[in-house]
């Protein structure tokens, strides 16, 4: 009887060892996806970047597949010629990423550190949770961008959709374009800056007082990555009136006092 090759319940590949198909040419190495399901795109990536030590991947066509190149936890760079699915790059610490094309749902999801830009447009929940790093997508980026923020710096270039920052923490934000219903809402901490229309701010998100810091800040940003002058963009904070730690609840206070 022939080997089976994946899990007839969830097309999971069986085989969970790397393809070595790559070419390498010292520090750099390439290959092509096109035929590989992401266990062995991520097995093949895996072992360039631990056993063979390579400084700079390129994966071409990975066919939007879901969940590549999550959890490496190394510097050194990662090129994806060709578009993600969904929960792309997640969990990562320490790449610098280029995605050439768009990625779908939760991509970057808790990035520690590192650098991601992504060529095309992003889906919902970009950059969730993240502590650390930059996320750059030079197209538009769906609803919950940054949600639960905790660090790190969200760059989007076109449009954000709606409770962009919901639930944010810490780190910034900067919104070239316009930005849907609930910017900021129930924000505990962080920055955002917002360059277009918001459609309508979010619970104890308010307009924020503009410094040198923030001049410096944008400024930089924009400058590392070759964005040009930045536009005017007006800053958004949180209005503290969510912040009830010192209260205590009538049960609480029951067993308190």
């Amino acid at each position: 009887m022939e080997a089976l090759t994946y899990d007839a319940r969830g097309l999971v590949e069986v085989d969970g060892a790397p393809p070595r198909i790559a070419e390498i040419d010292g520090e750099r190495a390439e290959f092509d996806a096109r035929s590989l399901t992401t266990r062995k795109i991520n097995a093949e990536l895996r072992r360039l970047v631990y056993e063979e030590r390579i400084r700079d991947v390129t994966i071409r066509n990975p066919g939007a597949r879901h969940s590549l190149g999550v959890g490496i936890l190394q510097r050194c760079r990662i090129t994806f010629d060709g578009s993600l699915g969904y929960f792309g790059l997640g969990l990562i610490d320490g790449p610098e990423v280029r995605v050439r094309g768009r990625v779908g749902w939760s991509a970057c999801e808790n990035m520690m550190s590192g650098v991601v830009v992504v060529d095309g447009n992003a889906g919902s929940l970009t950059a969730a949770a993240i502590r650390g790093g930059d996320v750059l997508v030079r197209g538009r980026v769906g609803a919950r961008t940054g949600i639960d923020q905790k660090g790190g710096t969200v760059i989007v270039l076109g449009d954000a959709g709606s409770m962009t920052g919901f639930m944010m923490q810490r780190g910034r934000q900067i919104i070239v374009g316009d930005v849907g219903a609930g910017l900021g809402d129930s924000m505990y901490d962080g920055t955002i800056y917002v360059g277009g229309k918001v459609r309508s701010l979010g619970v104890d998100c308010v307009p924020g007082e503009w410094t040198a810091a923030d001049t410096e800040l944008v400024e930089r940003k924009f400058a590392i990555y070759g964005l040009g002058t930045p536009p005017e963009l007006k800053k958004f904070v949180c209005g503290k009136q969510l912040y009830n730690y010192d209260n205590l609840e009538p049960s609480e206070r029951k067993l308190v006092l």
